[in-house]
């Protein structure tokens, strides 16, 4: 499927993207043939294919949120370019 360079200008102003004339022709070709690879999977019988929602069927895979011990203070700011006691240090973000 070839695309006019009207359509490519059409597609980049929907991506908010500014091409020039040379990436225009580039992407043209580009996207021509990723759209020739889709029109070959349209040909497929999908008839036999159960629809699903999502392409895994993995429900609930986080972990539990069960309360633990967590790190000592000191070890979670051991690597801290500035500290201050016990606390890590930060630019100020309002002067």
């Amino acid at each position: 499927m070839s695309l006019t360079n009207e359509e490519i200008r059409h597609i980049a102003r929907l991506a908010r993207l500014a091409l020039s004339d040379a990436e225009v022709a580039g992407f043209g070709t580009d996207l021509s043939i990723i759209l020739d690879h889709f029109r070959a999977l349209q040909e497929l019988d999908t008839g036999d294919v159960p629809a699903a929602a999502h392409a895994s069927l993995l429900q609930n895979v986080a972990r539990d949120d069960t309360p633990r011990p967590s790190l000592p203070v000191e070890d979670a700011i051991a690597n801290a370019p500035r500290r201050q006691d016990l606390c890590l240090r930060v630019p100020p973000i309002l002067e």
